[in-house]
């Protein structure tokens, strides 16, 4: 079995333990080693590398630790492991922002809390089915909340286990929608959701300067009252056990 590396080159080391080659042609690798939530984001969203992906060193339930990369090769060498799509999201219409982990409007400056609204479509398109540009521009908004807060995260199911979790959120599975989180709500008691895509969030006051941001980059500042749909445009197959 050949495997890519992205990230770091240092794993070659476990690779060639494994049993396994190095290949250095994405064309011609069965699988790609990503070391870190970067390159993972990188092969993910990028054009180059379209076989499975196996995430390391990422800090997640999916993603084994660096120690345990060899054991983990040798069973995918041996024949074992699965592959499982899990989905990229667009970040904007119009936008060519995307996002591997998640995306969120957030305040742009410290201690200052802005109103967001949050609405889904009311015929969603789940993840078992690629969405079209008829379904995206027929989508009719249903209300779901609106609250104040520092900002709300939409999580990929790769993205639930990380800031989406930290802030009160579900992990989700791979095929279960996405989890929608309140970030540092404005209440003592506040609802989190798992909606299937497209969901809208919105700016309803102009109380504080608000970005939008994904995985981590500042994409550019919402205006008060605006919205942004965020809806899934892809996949990356992920090697599992």
């Amino acid at each position: 079995m050949r495997f890519g590396i992205v990230g770091d080159d240092s794993v070659a080391t476990a690779v060639r333990a494994a049993g396994a080659s190095v290949e250095p042609e994405p064309a011609d690798a069965d699988a790609v080693v990503a070391v870190g939530e970067s390159a993972l984001s990188a092969v993910a969203l990028g054009a180059e590398w379209s076989c499975p992906v196996v995430p390391v060193d990422c800090a997640a339930p999916w993603s084994p630790k660096r120690h345990e990369l060899e054991s983990r090769l040798s069973a995918f060498v041996a024949g074992g492991g699965r592959v499982v799509d899990h989905p990229t999201l667009s970040v904007g219409e119009g936008s060519s922002a995307r996002a591997l982990f998640d995306a969120m409007l957030v305040t742009s400056e410290p201690a200052h809390i802005s109103e967001y609204g949050v609405a889904h479509a009311e015929t969603a398109v789940p993840f078992s089915t690629d969405p079209t540009d008829e379904s995206r521009a027929a989508a009719r908004w249903t209300p779901v909340d609106e609250f104040r807060a520092d900002g709300v995260v939409v999580a990929t199911p790769l993205g639930s286990s990380g800031y989406a979790r930290a802030a009160g959120g579900a992990v989700v599975g791979p095929a279960a929608g996405l989890a929608v989180v309140p970030v540092s709500p404005y209440a003592t008691q506040t609802n989190s959701w798992v909606l299937q895509p497209p969901v809208r969030l919105s700016v309803e006051r102009d109380d504080a300067p608000v970005s939008l941001v994904a995985d981590d980059e500042v994409v550019r500042e919402i205006r008060p009252f605006e919205s942004v749909v965020i809806d899934r445009d892809g996949s990356v197959p992920i090697l599992v056990e």
